[in-house]
């Protein structure tokens, strides 16, 4: 049975298209990494919100919307832009961030702790926003980032249809790899307005995810990482 009470048997099996539905309404997610096409990037940037422009227009005139009134008309490439230019400008690896190492001079050896770093993403299930905070945390293994780097990462990886999930691992696997260190720990605590805006309609709650790594599957370390978020 679904949530809602709903069968999902057809003929004693599930059908494709209940199979579908079953795992976007659960918020099951299929890979680590984003499901992208080999042939993602053969198109423009130009190219793609051209394309989008066309069918978002007939997206709009389906649903009824007089696409010849002056607030309307200029919508669907309004929309375009936004999704291939900002929203979803994660989805290019040419707007990955650009980092640079730097050895860690002053020897600072602690826990650094950049919290409450927006995160604004869209549920690739219903593409409506996910909306929260990331906190991280790392421990120098001899090398240092700025401090901005980490912010750009995360709102790198936000920015693409997401399941949070998914996020919090790609957002630590990433700053393992940028910071040649084992001991990162990523916490999102976000909202979804899949859940707030359909179905249960829950205006109150938000999911936490967290990726702990190297030292931070120390409870100690984890305590330490905790402390600095109250």
């Amino acid at each position: 049975m679904k949530p809602n009470g709903t069968s999902l048997k057809l003929n004693g099996e599930m059908n494709s298209v209940e199979i579908d539905e079953l795992i976007g309404d659960e918020h099951i997610f299929t890979s680590l990494e984003t499901p992208m096409r080999s042939d993602a990037f053969e198109k423009t940037e130009d190219e793609k919100i051209k394309i989008i422009a066309h069918h978002f227009e007939k997206i709009m005139d389906t649903m009824g919307l007089d696409l010849t009134d002056d607030s309307l008309k200029g919508t669907p490439m309004r929309v375009a832009k936004m999704y291939v230019k900002e929203i979803f400008s994660g989805l290019n690896p040419e707007n990955k961030p650009v980092v640079a190492l730097f050895d860690n001079k002053y020897r600072y050896e602690e826990m650094l702790v950049e919290k409450n770093i927006t995160v604004q993403s869209f549920c690739e299930h219903h593409f409506v926003p996910i909306i929260g905070h990331a906190h991280v945390a790392y421990i120098s293994s001899g090398k240092v980032i700025g401090l901005s780097k980490i912010n750009r990462t995360v709102q790198y990886f936000a920015k693409r249809p997401q399941v949070q999930e998914r996020l919090t691992i790609q957002i630590a696997e990433e700053l393992k790899k940028m910071l040649e260190t084992e001991d990162i720990a990523v916490i999102i605590d976000a909202r979804h307005m899949c859940v707030s805006l359909r179905g249960v309609k829950d205006h109150a709650g938000s999911t936490v995810t967290s990726s702990y790594h190297g030292a931070f599957k120390k409870e100690a370390v984890r305590n330490e990482f905790f402390k600095y978020l109250d």
